[in-house]
């Protein structure tokens, strides 16, 4: 599972959020599968703050990829958490430990792929790429390795296609994912990044996101361009 291909002709579908970690996946699908043909899709999922999706086609059409967001507002109407429900406050980064934090929301990345899935499926492309890590992450559990890797299988099953579910940070800190996005180019694009929970921009810099962020930063011994615009 999850076996990586060498550079090849390969077409692949990256999910793409708009932050710094699907922005570094997309550059790495575009080294990776060199020759072959780069899609991107957006989940418009009912988020608070639109942001991001903004950022995603603004960083598609740098990389010279197409950008295709998908409206997905069931999140939303579920609400619950504080990336859909205006009415739950974005913990900062120094909350209680040990239980899912509120900016969990359940089940998107299994629905993400899912969709993401469905897309390729009907462009005949076997390769999904998507910036999931269990390294640095906020105990989100459909970010781990073994939940993909069951859904790798699913999608297998339910769709009759091989799919392979790529996840290039997923053992990687946040500076081994800065130096990651420097050695593939992609360092000029974090300032068309979007990263904040809080949809600040300057970014807030208490949230989770902002602060393990800018430690990547800080420990790879280099500048965020997204701070210094």
């Amino acid at each position: 599972m999850n076996s990586e291909p060498d550079k090849s002709g390969d077409n692949a579908v990256v999910v793409l959020s708009g932050g710094q970690d699907s922005t570094t996946c997309l550059y790495w699908a575009l080294d990776r599968f060199r020759g072959g043909a780069i899609e991107s899709v957006t989940f418009d999922y009912g988020q608070r703050h639109r942001r991001e999706i903004d950022a995603a086609r603004k960083i598609a059409a740098h990389a010279n990829v197409p950008n295709t967001v998908l409206p997905i507002d069931t999140f939303a109407a579920i609400g619950g958490d504080a990336l859909t429900d205006a009415g739950i406050a974005v913990p900062g980064a120094d909350a209680s430990q040990g239980a899912l934090p509120a900016t969990f929301v359940p089940g998107r990345n299994l629905v993400f792929l899912t969709y993401a899935a469905a897309f390729a499926w009907k462009r005949g492309i076997d390769h999904l790429v998507a910036g999931m890590a269990q390294t640095d992450y906020s105990g989100y559990p459909d970010c781990r390795r073994e939940t993909l890797d069951a859904l790798e299988r699913a999608l297998e099953l339910g769709l009759e296609r091989n799919f392979t579910i790529h996840t290039p940070l997923m053992h990687l800190t946040k500076k081994e994912t800065v130096l990651l996005a420097r050695d593939l180019g992609a360092l000029p694009v974090m300032a068309m990044t979007h990263t904040c929970y809080k949809g600040e921009r300057p970014p807030c810099g208490d949230c989770a996101a902002c602060r393990l962020r800018a430690r990547g930063f800080a420990e790879a011994g280099i500048d965020d361009p997204l701070v210094a615009t």
